[in-house]
């Protein structure tokens, strides 16, 4: 039986999914009954609570063969970006801890062998130290950007007819991944009773121009890139409604990327088939 934590996220969904159809069991862990009612009439077990109570997840994870699980984001109320990762990490570490679980699937993200420069990321690196001090099996998935954050843009692109890039270049192709590719290598990894590894899974690279030109084809109207100087990153993410802590966190990372610092660095190197243009079609 495997326990899936983040199972109303893109990723967590997919999870869940796959070993369903594959017949396995499985307990997904929600924070309101009413988001385990479908799951529940699929065969899942359901925990009701949140992964950030130690002792609610560590009795959530009892029996479990494995587990997929995922750094919630801070709220955005907060006003320390990185204790509220440090603090949700350590609850997710004492959980496997305590429980005895012998592996972990983990959603991470390329840059977490980084513990500096790379914003965001840095909590995941402090939530793989944890994890691995465990004595846990441990697989992390470093997973590369998502191609549906496009959808964070959709707003400015309908309404202004907009691409902000915040690549530096709008030519310069980034590779990207659909979260559907990320929930499938999870579980399959899950039912391969892996040994300790890092994966790192890239898609298929797009530059800024290509996807604006995607989005315009979509949506049915002109669309213009507009490249975002260093300067001006926290600035543009604060009028767009991010909260301070969130974009200054963000603008590190975008750094990172500037760089080059955030970069592949694991065992091996798994490749995602999503074209972009499905997620497109999806988020307009």
């Amino acid at each position: 039986m495997f326990v899936i934590a983040g199972v109303t996220g893109h990723v967590g969904s997919v999870v869940a999914d796959q070993l369903l159809s594959r017949g396995q069991k499985i307990r997904v862990v929600v924070r309101t009954a009413a988001k385990g009612e479908a799951w529940s009439k699929r065969g899942a077990e359901v925990a009701v609570g949140s992964i950030e109570d130690a002792a609610f997840f560590a009795g959530a994870l009892k029996g479990a063969a494995g587990l997929f699980v995922l750094l919630p984001p801070p709220p955005f109320s907060t006003t320390d970006f990185y204790a509220s990762q440090r603090k949700a990490s350590d609850a997710i570490v004492a959980a496997v801890k305590t429980s005895g679980v012998p592996y972990v699937v983990l959603l991470s993200s390329v840059g977490a062998d980084l513990d500096e420069g790379n914003g965001p990321i840095k909590g995941l690196h402090y939530l793989e130290r944890g994890l691995r001090a465990t004595g846990t099996k441990l697989v992390a998935i470093r997973a590369g950007s998502f191609q549906e954050n496009v959808g964070g843009v959709v707003g400015a692109a309908k309404g202004a007819g907009v691409y902000p890039n915040f690549t530096g270049s709008a030519d310069l192709a980034v590779p990207m991944v659909a979260t559907k590719d990320i929930g499938v290598l999870a579980a399959s990894t899950l039912m391969e009773a892996p040994k300790n590894e890092v994966i790192d899974l890239q898609g298929p690279s797009y530059s800024a121009r290509q996807i604006a030109e995607k989005l315009s084809k979509a949506l049915g109207k002109p669309m213009q890139v507009v490249d975002v100087p260093p300067a001006g990153w926290v600035q543009a993410m604060t009028q767009g409604g991010f909260p301070p802590p969130f974009a200054e966190a963000f603008a590190e990372m975008y750094g990172g990327f500037a760089k080059g610092t955030i970069r592949p660095k694991g065992d091996r190197l798994v490749q995602g088939t999503t074209p972009i243009d499905e997620v497109i079609a999806k988020v307009v």
